[in-house]
């Protein structure tokens, strides 16, 4: 590591102002400060010193993050894996994962921990290289155009983004998607801490609406080909009559999943999502390192849990008829879909989200009912989770103004003589 720093501080001046290459110093500066410690240091006393800096932030979010990051690995090839046990003859990995997973001798074993997660890593890794590769190309771009150093905050938006995809999503639509996501998303605004949307649920949404026939469906959740394999959410919506519940829990006719295995996670969704277990973990470390905002996520769940009661409340006889969603229990809503992924790690983004103590209520509770609204009125968006979620950054600012407002009459009040 010595020699290494001692080429950094050789080439240094050639990407100073003056230098030859003046104008990739944002390249040369991300690439210094991801492997040493910045030796620009504030001496001041009129700065705010504190240990926890961006990039140490965004360290905490990636091992938050790990627990998911290992369920979308074990459960990704466990589907697949499960899938060929019960159809003969039948391969999911063809051409170079193929002969990858021949090298480390993979087989298709479901109860195989070898053998599910080296099957999900050849799905998950090129889904993530992409992603950080595009991305992260776009972010030096704006970098470099603009001057400024390469800011962290891509190492999380580039990890999250691969984990709502089901394994099956073309590599190129990976790559429009994140491109998206941020450019449109973040740096036509600024760059990070100045874009109003969440990047990766922009680069999520635009896939949805540009390209449904991969990102939805009974086809897309399983990595094998002619697999048709429906989620939770999906299956009740299109359960017909008075099936109700039964078309997740029944065994006969329906899906035969547990509340259990909802929480655990070994159910078809999305890559990193599906686990409610992973994700609680997750959230006990943002919220113990004061990174994720604890009132956004009771807020979230009180938001659900209340609005899902009430729907739950309804003369059943009516509601059987044309939408089997509104049998759907509370407890269940908060363990399905990517309910449990976004409200932990996409609805406390400090940037999109709401300022304000208040204002945190207030915006959880409105992503909240807003994710049953979607789920059960309408079932066509089964999911409802990220459209939530966008639709609580862009009222965002209008919270924190009226708390802000609020605060002051008060304050006038008291103070008045």
């Amino acid at each position: 590591m010595k020699q290494i720093r001692q080429l950094f501080d050789r080439v240094e001046p050639m990407f100073k102002e003056g230098g030859g290459l003046e104008k990739f110093y944002p390249l040369y500066e991300s690439l210094d400060t991801f492997l040493y410690t910045p030796t620009d240091v504030t001496m001041n006393a009129s700065h705010v010193r504190d240990a926890l800096d961006q990039k140490r932030m965004m360290s905490i979010v990636i091992v938050a993050l790990l627990p998911c990051i290992a369920m979308a690995l074990w459960n990704t090839g466990y589907q697949a894996n499960l899938a060929i046990a019960t159809m003969d003859g039948v391969d999911s990995a063809s051409g170079w994962r193929e002969v990858v997973l021949s090298m480390f001798g993979v087989g298709y074993d479901p109860t195989s921990l070898w053998d599910n997660v080296m099957h999900g890593l050849v799905f998950f890794l090129p889904v993530y290289i992409v992603c950080m590769a595009v991305g992260g190309a776009w972010e030096v771009l704006f970098a470099i155009v603009r001057g400024h150093e390469v800011n962290e905050g891509f190492l999380v938006t580039g990890m999250l983004f691969p984990l709502t995809l089901p394994a099956t999503i073309p590599l190129w639509q990976v790559a429009v998607g994140i491109s998206f996501g941020v450019v449109i998303g973040k740096e036509i605004f600024g760059g990070t801490g100045r874009n109003f949307l969440n990047p990766a649920l922009t680069a999520r949404a635009f896939l949805y609406f540009a390209y449904p026939g991969q990102i939805i469906g009974s086809e897309v959740w399983t990595a094998v080909d002619g697999f048709s394999g429906a989620t939770i959410l999906g299956a009740l919506a299109d359960a017909e009559g008075k099936t109700g519940m039964a078309a997740i829990t029944g065994a006969a006719n329906g899906l035969n999943i547990s509340w259990i295995d909802a929480f655990l996670g070994n159910i078809q969704g999305s890559m990193g999502e599906t686990s409610t277990l992973a994700c609680l973990i997750g959230a006990v470390i943002l919220i113990g390192t004061g990174i994720g905002s604890w009132r956004i996520m009771a807020g979230v769940v009180l938001g659900a849990g209340v609005f899902s009661t009430f729907l739950c409340l309804l003369p059943m006889d009516m509601i059987f008829q044309w939408n089997p969603m509104f049998t759907m229990p509370p407890h269940w809503h908060l363990v399905v879909g990517g309910f449990a992924f976004g409200t932990v790690f996409m609805a406390t983004d400090p940037v999109s989200a709401s300022m304000t103590e208040t204002g945190k209520w207030a915006f959880g509770i409105l992503i909240g009912g807003m994710t049953i609204l979607i789920r059960v009125i309408n079932p066509a968006f089964p999911e409802g989770i990220m459209l939530a979620i966008l639709f609580g950054n862009v009222f965002a600012p209008l919270i924190d103004y009226f708390v802000v407002q609020a605060n002051i009459k008060r304050r006038r009040a008291r103070h008045a003589t």
